[in-house]
Parts: C-alpha cells; structure tokens; sequence
C-alpha cells in the first residue's frame, strides 16, 4: 500500500491506493505519531472569573436583600458595616480568649453567628420587604433573653463595682473592651433605623445588651486570667496620679 502526503492549508489530503481522504490539519500530528493537539486556538483559554468580585457597586449602589439598590453611604449600609466591624473585633478578641482558656470562646462565636442575623434584618427594611423576606430575617428577641443569662452568670462572680473602669486587665479584656465600644457604636447608627420602624426593635434591644456583656466578659476575662484591672479616680492634689491599680478578687 503506498502512501502519499499533500500538505493543503487547512486540510491534509491522505492517498491511499490511488484513493484520496481529506483530514483537518490538526490531525497531521496524530498521523505522525505526536500527540492529538488542537491548532484552532493555541492560546490559553481566559481564567474563570472570580465569584468574591461582581462589578455591580463600581457605581456607589448595592442592593439589599428585598433587591433593593442604594447609595453606600446609605444608613442601611452604614450600619451593616458597623456590625461587620464588630464581628471582625470579635474575632480578635476571642482569638485571645481561646489563648487564655477562660472559656467565652463558644459564646463569643455565637454571638458572630446572630450578628449575621442581625445584619439580615437590617438588611431586610420591615417597610419596604414582602411577608416571605420579612418573615426569614426576623430576629427573635429570646436572643436578648441569652445575653442577660450570661451577663447574670458572669456578673455574679465578678466582686461589686464601684469605680469607673479603664479598658486594661489582660489581652483579652482589652480586645473585649474594644469590642463593647465599637457595638456601641453599632448602636448608635442603627437606632435611627429602629425608630423608622425600617429594622426590628429587637435588634436594637440586642445591641444594646450586647454591650453590657462585652463589660462584663471584659472584666471576668482579667479575673480569670489574673491580670490587673486599673480604674479611675479623681485627681487630688494629695496624690501623685488618678491611676489607681488593683486586683479582681472577691476579697
């Protein structure tokens, strides 16, 4: 059997015994013992576009859950972001937490997890949603029922207080310190939003405990962890500074 090749741009023409086939030139490398590769588009194909990244805000708008878009620099945003911080905070905190071994690692990690529920609600304005959007992102006020247990909880072992107290006692009080702060915050750019009825009145109350917790899980973290807590005093003309340090105890 003979065999003759011709070379025609795009094609090969294969003759065999006097009988003509006609193959895609991609094949000619098959034929030659190499490996079948496409000559069609030789170059790399373009990388999958990452999901992290929409392009849909480069405006300045976002949406809400309700599919609603707004300016960033809307309150709704405002606050969802101050929330955001706050989880971010916790995250510090606990990470300290979990170091010391004081164990309000499991509580703190809850706490992030109905942060995510709150920033649904405020997400979700009660004036503007349907009945299915509102119904999934209500926030149940037993939430703030929890709290206050772990707030009694950990307030019963603490000794009473009786000055005002500086943000001190250990890393984990300190990181616990700014976390009650920035809820605080977190607070105060989401009560307007309350009054407006556009977010439940739950998250509010939440928000507002939350931070008394913070305070106290500061202070029995520097108990726990046997650091000093330093609080203020007055300043007096008999005394060299108004930074007075003691230890927690019950004593």
């Amino acid at each position: 059997m003979s065999k003759r090749f011709f070379l025609c741009v795009p094609r090969i023409i294969l003759t065999i015994n006097h009988t003509s086939l006609v193959f895609p030139k991609p094949i000619i490398s098959y034929l030659n013992g190499n490996k079948f590769a496409s000559t069609i588009n030789q170059r790399s194909p373009k990388p999958k576009k990452s999901n992290v990244y929409t392009r849909t805000g480069d405006k300045g708008k976002s949406s809400l859950f309700n599919g609603e878009r707004r300016s960033k620099d809307d309150d709704v945003f405002n606050a969802l972001g101050t929330v955001d911080e706050l989880s971010s905070s916790i995250g510090v905190a606990n990470h300290y937490c979990k170091k010391a071994g004081n164990g309000l690692e499991d509580k703190l990690v809850e706490i992030q997890c109905k942060l995510i529920e709150v920033g649904s609600n405020i997400a979700t304005p009660r004036n503007s949603s349907n009945t299915s959007k509102l119904s999934f992102t209500s926030f149940d006020e037993e939430n703030v029922n929890i709290l206050e247990s772990w707030i009694d909880n950990l307030d019963n072992q603490l000794p009473p207080l009786k000055n005002f107290i500086l943000p001190s006692g250990g890393e984990s009080a300190v990181f616990l310190h700014q976390c009650r702060s920035v809820c605080r915050r977190a607070e105060r750019v989401t009560v307007p939003l309350v009054e407006a009825e556009v977010t439940e009145q739950s998250v509010g109350k939440y928000l507002n405990r939350l931070s008394d917790f913070f305070f106290v899980a500061a202070r029995y973290a520097a108990m726990f962890e046997k650091h000093i807590e330093n609080y203020y005093e007055q300043r007096r003309d008999d005394r060299e500074s108004n930074l007075v340090k003691r230890e927690l105890s019950k004593e």
